[in-house]
């Protein structure tokens, strides 16, 4: 069991391992009553082990199930969570307790920060793609049919439990998702492979593809460190280095909204990255072979390189609509420093990395 502490205004831990899931009891000590949001399947694969932890030590729990998919990140789905949470009697001084990937995650923990002006909440991923990285830093939020995530709140958790058992029980294709992030980390450790996460990969991509406990563990326990680092020294994303977290996600949410959420957000996030690199390689931030690992590192995780269908025109209006951006486009780009912000790159530059993930010009 890995522990790391996020130093923000009120410190919390982020448990990695197997069993971590058993810790969900400790980190609600004086609640009275908790709200236990999740999806059925994962209800079924993964509740019963919370709830008997929540009720043996005398909680009140009000278990509430969340519809699946990107859609259920929505109002109407905040609306819902909070109306049966009143009903219940849920108070200021109560909890949420949020067990699942990043839809519930995101969804629950901005419902948790609105509800009463806010009540705690505790994080329990359940997919790769949350314990390395949606689960960690606070960052709450929905979906509109203009863009996602455009509307949430920073509301950081009391704690975060990533119990790497569950990560056996997921889908192939929402394992190989959370692989998206997991290269955004490896890319972002840089040539010299700061965080060890591309040396791991390369080792025993193999065994992380078979899904062997112990290197699953220790990959998780990296890249949530990385998180956790940068969470510490921005926690909302006001000096930059926060943004560096959303590596690859500027073209990637883009690809999610305009292609109505048919890929994945890990499997966008890949692409974003093959993107990102071209666009950088582009701009000769980085040499070829710098740009050129972008796509061989993702497609040597089973992950997507390209996608056929969208235009470039009707992804750049998304962009523009993108959290980050400052009124025209902003791209999180590798280069000689790391990664930094880069405003509006010249149409030609766009074009090279638009094409090198098939998108039409």
């Amino acid at each position: 069991m890995r522990r790391l502490t996020v130093g923000t205004a009120r410190p919390y831990d982020v448990v990695v391992g197997t069993g971590a899931l058993a810790g969900v009891g400790d980190l609600l000590a004086g609640h009275r009553r908790v709200a236990l949001v999740a999806q059925e399947a994962v209800l079924d694969l993964h509740g019963g082990a919370v709830l008997h932890d929540l009720t043996g030590r005398g909680l009140d729990v009000v278990v509430c199930d969340m519809a699946d998919g990107e859609d259920a990140k929505s109002f109407a789905t905040v609306e819902a969570l909070c109306r049966r949470w009143a009903d219940a009697g849920l108070l200021r001084g109560d909890a949420v307790v949020a067990l699942g990937g990043g839809v519930v995650g995101d969804t629950a923990g901005f419902a948790a920060a609105v509800y009463h002006r806010g009540i705690a909440v505790v994080q329990c991923p359940t997919t790769l793609l949350a314990q390395v990285d949606a689960a960690i830093g606070g960052k709450t939020a929905v979906n509109l049919p203009e863009g996602k995530n455009l509307v949430g709140a920073f509301h950081q958790p009391v704690g975060v439990l990533a119990d790497t058992v569950t990560l056996a029980t997921l889908p192939e294709r929402e394992f190989r998702s959370g692989l998206g992030e997991v290269a955004k980390y490896a890319l972002m450790g840089g040539a010299d492979d700061t965080f060890g996460i591309g040396t791991l990969l390369a080792d025993h991509g193999g065994a992380v593809l078979a899904r062997d406990p112990a290197v699953l563990a220790d990959l998780v326990a990296r890249c949530a460190a990385v998180k956790v680092d940068v969470v510490t020294r921005d926690p909302e994303e006001r000096s930059g280095l926060r943004a560096t977290l959303n590596y690859g996600h500027t073209l990637a949410h883009a690809l999610e909204t305009a292609g109505l959420h048919d890929l994945q957000h890990g499997e966008a996030v890949a692409v974003g990255l093959v993107f990102a690199g071209a666009l950088a390689g582009a701009l000769e931030r980085i040499d070829p072979a710098r740009a050129e690992l972008h796509r061989t590192l993702v497609d040597g995780l089973g992950l997507p390189t390209r996608v056929d269908g969208l235009g470039a025109d009707e992804l750049l209006a998304v962009m523009r609509r993108d959290k980050k951006a400052h009124g025209g486009l902003t791209f999180v780009l590798d280069g000689p420093d790391g990664l930094t912000a880069v405003d509006d790159p010249p149409p030609a530059a766009l074009a090279v990395a638009f094409a090198a993930v098939g998108v039409d010009v």
